[in-house]
């Protein structure tokens, strides 16, 4: 029995001998290397906790769910979100905040417009009494452009009136339309010349004679539909088919006026001069005017408040048929009758300034309407006249003009 005992004692004694010497099986090298391995880590572990928990401090941020509602707060209000961080601001706005939108543009009023007046020494001391009927002075900004000075008759009355200016010499420039007169050439360059004065603030540039009567009112109203930083060239075709067939129906008629923008007024500046070269043979100042306007590019806008007027007698039929259009000018003043009977030219035209002043916007425009129990047709043209027809009338013939007024060639 004991040397049973003995033999499994030394047995024990020689494995244990074989583990510690690093004897026995080949895994055993692995399970040694593993063990090592997971002590190395194990103390990684421990020395970087320690260091971790050692230089850690308080924090008093908001959690983050805390920072999500801010945000969320912020973005459905339009009020700024300020994050400190690393001793550094960071502003962090709202989607819904944006630069306040910029200011609408000024409205076109009449500081905004300088008129240039087509006018003849000859002609202005009786022609001067129609530009005082709608001048401003306190309220325009124009000249009136001659050919050579004239005496100032009367000096109190003068200051109703735009300052006058001397055209520049225009002798340089050929003329070859035998029927016409080479001052033409001096009122095409008008707007040149105004130009070149150097006024600030200006949109438009409005051409008309010495006998063209402004409604300013309405000519505002049409300026303010279109675009002043644009090139513009608006005015209105004559009355007289011949005379459109004559000159053209894409030009507008100097006497009943025409406005042109800013930018288009620099860029005929550049060129007018030599384009009036090109055209000797032309007729009058508002065809070259067309002909420059074309080598430019720019077509007439056709407004029918301006009003050229090429006929002769009344002008009853036309401005009882007025279009509903704003009522801009009247030309031809001295070679048609008053426009109200048993009065002056001048009185005619200071009577309409009373309707004018009540409702300028609806001046002379036409409305028809019908009694239909006495079967009268009813033709109003505001401030001017009221017609009244029996019968019952279209109104497309009511809209026709009477034919009060003359042919224009038949005095030519």
């Amino acid at each position: 029995m004991k040397s049973n005992n003995h033999q499994k004692d030394s047995s024990e004694k020689l494995i244990l001998d074989r583990i510690l010497s690093g004897s026995g099986s080949p895994t055993r090298p692995v399970s040694k290397l593993m063990v090592l391995l997971l002590l190395l880590v194990s103390a990684t572990y421990v020395v970087y906790t320690l260091k971790l928990i050692s230089s850690s401090r308080a924090c008093h941020a908001e959690p983050f769910s805390a920072v999500v509602r801010r945000l969320n707060d912020i973005v459905n209000s339009s009020q700024p979100l300020i994050l400190f961080q690393s001793n550094q601001t960071a502003v962090i706005k709202s989607h819904n905040s944006s630069p306040p939108p910029p200011p609408p543009p000024l409205k076109t009023e009449l500081r905004h417009v300088v008129f240039g007046i087509a006018a003849s020494a000859r002609l202005w001391k009786q022609r001067k009494e129609y530009i005082k009927l709608w001048y401003k002075p306190n309220q325009m900004r124009g000249y009136v452009w001659l050919e050579k000075p004239v005496k100032k008759l009367d000096q109190e009355n003068e200051t109703n009136l735009p300052p006058v200016k001397i055209s520049a010499d225009t002798s340089k420039f050929p003329y070859k339309n035998k029927q016409g007169h080479r001052s033409a050439i001096r009122i095409s360059r008008i707007v040149t010349e105004t130009l070149k004065l150097g006024l600030e603030d200006v949109r438009w540039f409005v051409m008309g004679d010495d006998d063209t009567v402004f409604v300013a009112e309405n000519l505002i109203r049409v300026l303010r539909k279109y675009d002043h930083n644009q090139m513009y060239y608006i005015g209105s075709l004559s009355e007289s088919h011949l005379q459109n067939i004559y000159f053209s129906y894409g030009m507008a008629y100097g006497g009943g006026g025409f406005a042109v923008s800013y930018p288009l007024a620099v860029a005929l500046s550049k060129m007018q001069d030599r384009c009036i070269k090109r055209y000797p043979a032309l007729y009058g100042s508002d065809d070259r005017m067309q002909a420059c306007m074309a080598e430019l590019g720019v077509p007439l806008t056709k407004e029918l408040g301006f009003h050229q007027y090429d006929v002769y007698g009344n002008l009853f039929g036309l401005l009882a048929a007025h279009p509903v259009a704003p009522l801009v000018t009247l030309h031809h003043l001295d070679v048609v009758e008053p426009i109200f009977p048993n009065m002056t030219r001048v009185d005619a035209l200071k009577r309409l300034q009373v309707p004018a002043m009540v409702d300028s916007a609806g001046l002379m425009q036409q409305s028809i309407c019908y009694d239909k129990r006495r079967k009268w047709t009813v033709s109003v043209s505001w401030g001017y006249a009221v017609q009244i027809f029996r019968g019952v009338f279209s109104a497309r013939e009511m809209e026709m003009p009477s034919r009060t007024f003359l042919n224009w060639y038949l005095h030519h």
